[in-house]
């Protein structure tokens, strides 16, 4: 395929896409947001996206493929027009293809295919991704990768490769082993008791990895899961004992700021504004209030979560309403409710050490966020009327990422352009339940408040 075609595919397919969220099916509202407007509304130079939808608004739907580049063959002769008429043809069946077959489409260029491919790895679940971005010791960083390499690879349906499984995991045993010391070394001396317990648990505990390997020669997958999610879990804690804050410098220029060193807990209390009820997800008793729980990352998001941690504290939420749009739950605009500052768009590229600052991520480049959006449950703030650059000092979303209003790389088209900063990780069964109108009755912040720095004296709102 050309590099023209290529273009056309990709740039016609993302407008499609616009197009059709402008008239969404009854049978798929998932996203839930407060300000509509604000969470999808990025201009980036470069940004192909962008670019096509701002000249889409000059054309119809009914003539989006046909006509709005008419004006380009004018300029040509019959056989370049014709050869042009000929990639937009191709280029919309292609289109058609894409939307409506689950095969990948060949030939897209290497940037393209981050987004496109739909073998694009990235964290599927809030666990998932927190655990993933800990900044923790190698070795220990190094046994997690052999462990989660098994959640794909009991993925695999009939028969499973039990052969590949047990090699994982005894090579995350050997590291463990071979290198405890390293591991232990790296754990504070206030918490090396603690570490010593885990690391006991880890390597010969009952959902330890000596405990996997017998699951795994028995080839019972269920067993299997429940000990690789145990193990995981244990690998988590060890690492977050062995960060215990920030592993980078906040650039100068920021350092007014409030900032979470760390990791905290955001407990949300969601009532009916309606009086109907929550209905509860194993047929138990309904509810006329429910609770989910966030954890916010300050490893990854320092500024935005502690930002976020700082309204919580005020009491800033308490009482909000919620809105409900397409794929998103967005609190009500409280400027003036508590004082509150605009913060830098903050986002942690993937390999990185440090986030970037009022630079959104180029997915169609092969940059991906430690803290993806493309997942369901993803908190993250809107962005500030008077620039992208810059999040809402105040309102925040919560993502109900649905694969099927996303690329075939399963990341959704505005990945890379917010400032994710946590995720749900209790409750997501009552998220598709929040109307618009449902209020926050209250958000505390159970855990993480030794972790929440505030400087004397707040930067001012952009």
């Amino acid at each position: 395929m050309s590099p023209s075609m290529a273009s056309s595919l990709s740039s016609s397919t993302v407008v499609t896409h616009r197009i059709l969220s402008l008239h969404p099916s009854p049978l798929n509202r998932s996203l839930l947001f407060l300000k509509p407007k604000l969470p999808f509304s990025r201009t980036v130079p470069g940004d192909f996206r962008m670019r096509l939808h701002s000249t889409s608004r000059n054309c119809g739907a009914k003539e989006l493929i046909p006509s709005c580049n008419s004006s380009i063959d004018l300029k040509l002769n019959p056989f370049e027009a014709g050869s042009k008429s000929l990639e937009k043809f191709v280029a919309t069946i292609l289109i058609f293809v894409q939307v409506w077959s689950p095969l990948p489409l060949l030939g897209l260029d290497s940037a393209e295919a981050v987004l496109y491919s739909p073998d694009t790895k990235v964290p599927r679940s809030g666990e998932l991704a927190l655990r993933r971005a800990i900044p923790a010791n190698p070795n220990m960083k190094t046994i997690q990768a052999s462990l989660e390499d098994i959640s794909y690879l009991l993925r695999i349906p009939q028969r499973k490769p039990y052969g590949t499984m047990e090699s994982n995991v005894k090579k995350a045993l050997k590291v463990a082993i071979d290198d405890k010391d390293s591991i232990l070394a790296s754990i504070p001396a206030d918490l090396k008791d603690k570490g010593s317990e885990l690391y006991t648990s880890l390597v010969d505990g009952k959902g330890g990895l000596q405990a996997l390997i017998k699951s795994i020669k028995n080839q019972d997958p269920d067993k299997v899961s429940i000990g690789l999610a145990s193990s995981l879990d244990t690998v988590a804690e060890l690492e977050l004992l062995q960060a215990p804050g920030l592993s980078f410098l906040l650039p100068q220029q920021y350092l007014n700021y409030p900032r979470l060193a760390g990791r905290g807990t955001v407990e949300i209390t969601i009532e009916k504004g309606d009086g109907s009820t929550f209905q509860a997800e194993s047929g138990g008793d309904q509810r006329k209030s429910a609770t989910i729980q966030v954890v916010i990352d300050g490893f990854s998001a320092p500024l935005t979560a502690g930002n976020f941690a700082k309204l919580v504290t005020s009491g800033a939420y308490d009482g909000a309403k919620l809105n409900t749009v397409n794929q998103a739950v967005i609190t009500e605009d409280g400027s003036g409710k508590v004082e509150s500052v605009s913060v830098p768009l903050e986002v942690m590229p993937s390999g990185q050490f440090e986030p970037l600052y009022r630079t959104p991520l180029s997915v169609q480049d092969g940059e991906l966020p430690v803290l993806p959006l493309s997942v369901y449950g993803a908190v993250a703030m809107a962005h500030s009327e008077n620039s992208d650059e810059y999040s809402s000092p105040y309102q925040f979303f919560i993502y109900l990422y649905d694969k099927r209003n996303s690329g075939l790389g399963g990341l959704s088209f505005d990945e890379g352009q917010f400032s994710v900063f946590g995720y749900t990780t209790a409750g997501r069964d009552i998220l598709g339940q929040i109307k618009t109108g449902d209020i926050i009755k209250s958000a505390k912040l159970i855990e993480g408040q030794d972790r929440l720095i505030l400087p004397t004296h707040n930067n001012s709102s952009n």
